[in-house]
């Protein structure tokens, strides 16, 4: 299972909170590339109920990533 901005960005609008059958089946009817629908399968699950793309994929990054802050530097 691999996730790239790309992929996870196809579950932006996703109905969040959402079981894993549910992601499945909205990235079936959205049109989501088919490696989204296979990430999404591999996915052990126990029926969970998943908040936001960050509990299936930790490392998304934030919006706040994508912003200079000046602060910083």
């Amino acid at each position: 299972m691999y996730w790239t901005l790309e992929l996870a960005s196809k579950l932006e609008d996703a109905p969040w909170p959402a079981t894993k059958e549910e992601l499945i089946d909205f990235g079936i009817r959205s049109g989501a590339p088919l490696e989204v629908i296979e990430n999404l399968q591999e996915i052990e699950d126990e029926g969970e109920i998943y908040e936001s793309i960050e509990d299936i994929w930790p490392d998304y990054p934030s919006k706040d990533d994508f912003f200079f802050n000046e602060e910083e530097y």
